[in-house]
């Protein structure tokens, strides 16, 4: 993020996690209780927005490897990948942003870190999936051009090639 107020880097024991609240209780939880563990385990990789002036977390994402089954892909999406049973892809499992950082985009340019950051990935990652948290989630990461799986009430995917190709447009 050049020019930006933001720095955005992995989780550290530098980091002060206590003042983060982004209005989820369960995320601002994870983010003081849990997120360094995950990392340490090497569960889920957790990477944070530091506003540079005062170092405190403005934000922040997590992410994991994970594989979605072919057949539960869309036939447009399912039709161009090889019969494999499972595709590789990237967890967000997580995405929040402080209260007092909210409705400045920083919640679009963690999600476009995010994505760069999978694409930029030494490994074969197809998709990125996520687990909207509540009934308005879907409709931010829908935004960004992520579609609902068949059958799915919250869970969503977006191939890494189309994301990309819509942040070279930005």
């Amino acid at each position: 993020m050049t020019g930006s107020p933001f720095r955005i880097e992995s989780l550290s024991g530098a980091h002060d996690k206590t003042q983060f609240v982004s209005g989820s209780v369960p995320l601002d939880r994870y983010l003081r209780e849990q997120a360094s563990q995950d990392a340490k385990r090497r569960i889920a990789a957790c990477f944070v927005a530091v506003n540079v002036e005062t170092q405190e977390i403005a934000g922040f994402y997590t992410l994991a490897a994970t594989s979605v089954a072919l057949d539960t892909l869309t036939q447009e999406i399912a039709r161009k990948l090889p019969r494999y049973p499972v595709v590789p892809a990237a967890l967000l499992g997580r995405l929040a942003v402080s209260q007092s950082f909210q409705g400045h985009g920083l919640d679009a340019a963690l999600l476009a870190d995010a994505l760069l950051r999978t694409a930029r990935a030494e490994l074969g990652v197809f998709a990125m999936l996520v687990d909207a948290k509540d009934e308005a989630a879907p409709r931010f990461y829908e935004k960004y051009g992520f579609m609902l799986l068949p059958g799915e009430e919250r869970r969503l995917v977006l191939p890494v090639a189309t994301a990309l190709r819509a942040l070279e447009r930005t």
